[in-house]
This record gives structure tokens, C-alpha cells and sequence, in this order.
């Protein structure tokens, strides 16, 4: 396997360039990319040799695996992991300071901001979509007996929505959303659907959820942001959005326009399936 001439610019192509090279790899440079595409907020914060503990293989190989995919070595790598880090996930107060000082505060100002990011959002997602996916993670819903519903923090309101409109179309949902500390994992059985929401850095539990359904027996379908997400190892059925950001805030207008389109597609398959069309 050839090293690439140039290493990603940004985690886009970071992401793009991970899941096309990671099928290629070694096994022990395999590890090392199931390790990071399930971990990514370790490594702007991690030594090579904690990831490579983590990973189960030795320092030399992780490096090795870094050079494969550009990187003069795990510095260079993680230089871009800490830029994306510093600039996608600073804490509310500094996200806050951040638009004051860019004098972006204003009511108006924001509003504005916010309308072209979700333009910007839409347009990414109308020209991203993957068809073929659409329609697997479609046929898949239409066909479920119980479709599972997870996503939380940030991912919740997608995850309420679809419930919503489920419901309103008399398809069997069950929303989990850790009420009460509550789980209820067991209700997923061999012919269920778990349709997960998650975005980096992906909540633990919705992964985890995603993980024990998928050894129930049951399939997977995920809405998340990257090609590489853990929902991929897990061997689910991923739509990939991706939102632009306002000073560190996203709004989810492209993921909430692809909930209402997935939501009315498998309404009308499962309408369609029962009237025998």
C-alpha cells in the first residue's frame, strides 16, 4: 500500500480518505483505523503510545498507519485533530465570548448567520446525499416490526421528531430516550430497527445501544456526520449530513429536513406494502 503525497487538508477528507483506505490495511493498521474512526475526540488529547494501547498494537504501527494515509507521522495527525477540536468544541461560555468578540451577538446578526448556514447545509446535503443508501435505510424502516428510536444531547430533538411523525402515522415506534435513567434495551428483538442519531464526539450510549441491538439481531440505520462514524463498524446502515456552524453552535436544519424526508418515505413504503403495491 502506497503512502499518499500529500496529507488531508481537513477532516473532511480526513474522514473520505479513512474509509477508503481502511478495507486495504493491514490488520494490525486496520485496529488502528476501527480505533479512530470509534474515538476520534482521543487524539488531540492523546500520546501515540496511549492510542496505540488503546488500539492493541504497537507505537511503530501506529505511526505506520498515520504515514499510510499522509501524515508525516502522529504529530502531524493530530495537529489537525486539535484544530478541529479547538474550533468545533469550545464550552458555551466561550463559544458565546467568541461571537461577542467577532461582533456577531446582535439578534439580527445571528439570525442571519444562522439562515445561510442552514442554507449552506441544505445545499450539502441535496448534493451529498447518498440514493442508494436512502433507500436501503428506507426499505429496511418499512419493513421493521418496531422501529427504535436513540439519540441524545444534541441529537435528541431529531430523535423526538421522528417519533412524532411515526406516530402519526400509526407505525410501531419506541422512543429511548433515558427518561428516569430507564433502559430499555430488551424490547429490541430479530426484526426490530434501530434508527440512531449521533454526531462527533458520539454519545457513548447511543453507540452502545447501537452495538447491543445489532447483537439482538436486530438491523441498524444511523443519521450521522462522518463516513467513518462507529455505526459503520457496527456494520449499520449510515445517511451522512453535515451541518455548518455558526461561532461552534449547529443548527440541524439539513439533519431535521432528512428526518422529515426519511420519516414520509417509509410511511408511504410501509403504506404501500400493506395496501400490496
Amino acid at each position: 500500500m502506497q503512502r499518499n503525497p500529500a496529507p488531508p487538508a481537513d477532516m473532511a477528507e480526513f474522514q473520505a480518505r479513512l474509509a477508503e483506505l481502511s478495507p486495504q490495511m493491514p490488520k494490525r493498521l486496520r485496529q488502528c483505523a476501527d480505533y479512530v474512526a470509534a474515538n476520534p475526540e482521543q487524539i488531540a488529547v492523546s500520546t501515540v503510545a496511549d492510542l496505540a494501547r488503546a488500539a492493541g498494537v504497537q507505537p511503530s504501527a501506529f505511526v505506520r498507519f498515520c504515514q499510510i494515509l499522509g501524515f508525516s507521522g502522529y504529530s502531524e495527525m493530530q495537529a489537525l485533530f486539535r484544530g478541529d477540536f479547538a474550533r468545533r468544541w469550545p464550552d458555551y461560555a466561550t463559544r458565546l465570548k467568541n461571537l461577542r468578540a467577532a461582533g456577531e451577538a446582535q439578534p439580527t446578526t445571528l439570525l442571519a448567520e444562522f439562515v445561510e448556514a442552514g442554507r449552506s447545509s441544505l445545499e450539502l446535503l441535496a448534493h451529498q446525499v447518498d440514493a442508494a443508501a436512502m433507500e436501503r435505510a428506507v426499505a429496511a424502516l418499512a419493513h421493521a416490526r418496531i422501529i427504535h428510536l436513540v439519540g441524545l444531547s444534541r441529537a435528541y430533538p431529531v430523535a423526538a421528531y421522528l417519533s412524532y411523525a411515526f406516530e402519526k402515522m400509526n407505525i410501531p415506534t419506541m422512543l429511548h430516550d433515558k427518561t428516569g435513567n430507564l433502559d430499555h434495551r430488551h424490547a429490541i428483538r430479530s426484526g426490530d430497527v434501530v434508527l440512531a442519531i449521533s454526531f462527533s464526539p458520539y454519545t457513548p450510549e447511543t453507540v452502545t445501544l447501537a452495538g447491543y441491538a445489532k447483537g439482538a439481531g436486530a438491523e441498524l440505520v444511523a443519521i450521522t456526520d462522518a463516513l467513518n462514524s462507529p455505526f459503520h463498524k457496527l456494520g449499520g446502515q449510515a445517511l451522512v449530513v453535515s451541518e455548518v456552524d455558526v461561532g461552534a453552535f449547529r443548527a440541524l436544519s439539513a439533519t431535521i429536513s432528512l428526518a422529515i424526508a426519511l420519516a414520509v418515505s417509509v410511511g408511504a413504503r410501509r403504506d404501500a406494502l400493506e395496501n400490496g403495491n
